[in-house]
């Protein structure tokens, strides 16, 4: 259903990589999936959580990690990890993880969320679709 929904190129990638594939994907743009070939080695990958808080009622949370827990999803791109834990998934599921890079900052992000009704102006929190 959620693959139907997707343009040609989504519904390639969401059905290579895992036999669910098409129900809970996370995407890595080739910033995100370049970034992380940069600072990760060996086991190291990028964590992505959904914790309570923010301005907007749920913000996300990036951290590079090296255990993988049994209620973990991994998604790989190019050789560069991330991993979500089953409860945060169900806050990013068909999302994209991107890296930005400006001259103030530069971070991991989560785009195009559609379990987000609305985020905040610095893009680290949002508020869930009831």
């Amino acid at each position: 259903l959620l693959a139907a929904s997707l343009g040609p190129q989504a519904r390639r990638e969401a059905s290579s990589s895992s036999p669910e594939a098409g129900e809970g994907q996370i995407r890595l743009t080739d910033s995100c999936v370049q970034r992380l070939l940069e600072i990760t080695e060996g086991s190291e990958f990028l964590r992505l959580q959904v914790e309570g808080g923010g301005c907007s009622g749920f913000q996300y949370k990036f951290s590079l990690d090296t255990v993988i827990n049994p209620d973990d999803r991994v998604f790989e791109q190019g050789g560069a990890r991330v991993v979500v834990d089953s409860d945060s998934l169900a806050f990013v599921k068909g999302a994209q993880v991107d890296f930005s890079q400006e001259l103030i900052r530069s971070s991991f992000q989560v785009l195009n969320n559609p379990q987000a009704q609305q985020g905040c102006s610095c893009g680290s929190s949002f508020s869930i679709k009831l």
